[in-house]
């Protein structure tokens, strides 16, 4: 069962609600802002996830990636927007739910992590080009895939450990792997057009650029 927690209020705060000391937020691209109104899923609230979390440096990159998904039967929409400053990536997410045993009614969650720069440790691009003999440099792809690691999570899958002899009977104990939990943004042309394509992989060499400053 999802427990809900509410943030305690700050007796100190100004008149306006903000925290005392607080940076004054600044204002969104205008692209980004038209980017996040386009996926059109909750704009006002992704906003405000970027804001918070934004703490008063400027956006030098970004991309919006919207999606729908089926699980269980049930329809689900979900957007990411990644945006890059001069020293950390944020990752917003927003998505919805229906009425469960925490809520009488539908709701959505919007969470940002704040990861900085020097700690994202792989930016991965995996582009798709059709007919690539044809191909010629700064072409846009058929799609692309970006993944991002750093270390956020890490993941052990075990399986119990086996040797080569069928007839072996002996306990050898387990095996297993230790990996990254990613990141990964897919966007396809097919599906999404070439402009986000485009998007994708210009984000995807911002982002390459910066880490390695």
């Amino acid at each position: 069962m999802r427990e809900r927690t509410h943030p305690r209020r700050s007796g100190h705060g100004t008149s306006g609600g903000g925290a005392a000391g607080a940076p004054t937020p600044l204002p969104l691209p205008p692209q980004l802002l038209s980017d996040v109104e386009r996926a059109g899923f909750y704009p006002s609230l992704v906003v405000d996830g970027l804001q918070t979390a934004l703490g008063g440096e400027e956006v030098d990159a970004h991309l919006v990636h919207q999606e729908t998904t089926i699980e269980d039967s049930e329809v689900r929409r979900h957007v990411t927007v990644l945006a890059a400053t001069a020293t950390r990536l944020l990752v917003t997410h927003a998505d919805d739910h229906g009425a469960d045993e925490t809520s009488p009614e539908p709701y959505a969650v919007c969470s940002t992590e704040s990861v900085p720069l020097e700690r994202v440790s792989s930016v991965v691009v995996s582009q798709v080009v059709t007919r690539p003999a044809d191909h010629r440099p700064g072409a846009v792809p058929a799609e692309v895939s970006l993944t991002v690691g750093w270390g956020a999570v890490q993941r052990v899958d075990l399986e119990p450990a086996g040797c080569p002899d069928p007839d072996c009977e002996a306990d050898h104990g387990y095996t297993g792997t230790l990996s990254g939990d990613d990141l990964t943004v897919r966007v396809a042309g097919a599906a999404e057009g070439a402009d986000a394509v485009a998007a994708a992989v210009d984000f995807a060499r911002s982002l390459s650029a910066a880490t390695c400053r």
